[in-house]
């Protein structure tokens, strides 16, 4: 089977690593299946990509197109900046299907919105289309009328969580197939034991006194991830012996979406939080920096697609405290495994995090039963498989459809 992923981002944001797992456990799982990315835009990923002895291609999309997002604008915005970059899209979209077509690929999988109507347009015929999605469609006003225009060019739709899947379904109909594959994790990489991160070091701070609890969220720069939710939590949580810190950055092209550092340290330095909140750039080897922290805060202010963050943490046995919402609620589904807090509540989310810290031997149970959840149900083996099963039905149907139109051609 020859399978090209195509992938919005050239970053390392949450899509972009759940990519990067997917192609490592198929490539264990799978070793005969040829697998290729066509990257949409420049970065690390294509590195990351060829390291796991994968086929990639950089081939980054219009500025203009690259840079139209839904967030903060409105829909007749956002229908402009796209009818501004058609002349440029409509040339890029021949050099994609010239690409693809040179490839031949059986699946063409597509990450991320842009990249499923591109997938549309320029795969193969030959070619059955897989659009993976790892957002909230209903949201996105101008996407929901694109991909309701391209559907039918879908073979399926995976989707990262029951809560996205039965989103998927509200905006495109009960005709088009929805299969959920839960975002999987390197239960080996992301290990309780290993290697740690120096955190203030990464910051830039002096060292933290002796007894000081750390406690982190780890995100892209995204303003929905809830970081002034967690920096006002942290301003209640004045009086604990609490260092925080905010590690990740601007990943997307898309702009108006994102947060800057500036913007986070001029809300923190308001709040007195200034010798007390660390900023930790973006660290591709994840996993010391959650082995670091005492407690991992997931703070998304609105419904999280699913939380590879806070599997993440998980898997490393660190206790979570989650916004309860969307699919993050399916990795913790009870108060064993982590604890919730309304989206945007900095104080019921600060009460948590004083209570845990002043209860270690919680924080441990706690630890060990999410780390037990993350390799008992959510392995990146695990999702490979039932992905892997999806693919083989696709090309069973194709087979089905090859011979009944040879049955039909003999005895006509």
């Amino acid at each position: 089977m020859r399978i090209s992923f195509l992938s919005v981002s050239g970053g390392l944001g949450g899509a972009e690593r759940v990519l990067l797992d997917t192609i490592a456990a198929l490539r264990m799982r799978h070793a005969q299946w040829a697998l290729s990315v066509v990257c949409l835009a420049e970065g690390p990923l294509a590195a990351e990509v060829r390291a796991l002895g994968a086929e990639v291609r950089e081939l980054p999309m219009p500025p203009g197109f690259a840079a139209v997002g839904e967030s903060g604008g409105s829909a007749a915005a956002t229908v402009a900046r796209l009818a501004g970059s058609a002349w440029p899209l409509q040339s890029y979209a021949r050099r994609l299907r010239a690409h693809l077509s040179a490839w031949s690929p059986d699946i063409v999988h597509a990450n991320g919105l842009k990249a499923h109507v591109l997938a549309a347009w320029a795969s193969p015929r030959s070619a059955r289309v897989v659009w993976h999605v790892h957002d909230y469609v209903s949201t996105r006003r101008v996407s929901s009328v694109l991909l309701r225009r391209h559907a039918r060019r879908a073979a399926v739709v995976v989707a990262n969580s029951h809560d996205v899947a039965a989103d998927v379904r509200t905006v495109l109909g009960a005709r088009v197939r929805v299969e959920v594959v839960h975002n999987g994790v390197d239960a080996q990489r992301f290990h309780p034991i290993g290697d740690i991160i120096d955190l203030d070091a990464a910051a830039g701070l002096p060292p933290a006194p002796a007894g000081t609890r750390r406690v982190g969220l780890v995100a892209t720069y995204a303003r929905w991830k809830g970081h002034q939710t967690f920096l006002h939590a942290l301003a209640v949580a004045a009086a604990a012996p609490v260092r925080g810190y905010i590690v990740g950055g601007p990943v997307y092209e898309t702009s108006g979406s994102q947060l800057t550092r500036d913007e986070l340290q001029g809300i923190a330095g308001r709040l007195g939080l200034v010798d007390r909140v660390g900023f930790v750039p973006f660290q591709r080897n994840v996993a010391p920096v959650y082995r670091a922290l005492d407690l991992v805060v997931h703070a998304s202010t609105t419904r999280e697609p699913f939380g590879l963050s806070v599997l993440e943490a998980m898997a490393c046995g660190r206790p979570v405290i989650v916004s309860d919402a969307g699919g993050v609620r399916e990795l913790v589904t009870n108060d064993d495994q982590g604890l919730t807090h309304p989206p945007g509540d900095a104080n019921v989310l600060a009460g948590h995090i004083a209570s845990l810290l002043d209860d270690p031997a919680r924080c441990e149970r706690l630890g060990a039963s999410g780390r037990r959840t993350a390799v008992a149900l959510f392995d990146r083996s695990r999702s490979a498989a039932v992905l892997a099963e999806v693919y083989l039905s696709l090309n069973a149907i194709d087979r089905k459809s090859t011979r009944l139109n040879s049955s039909h051609a003999n005895i006509s």
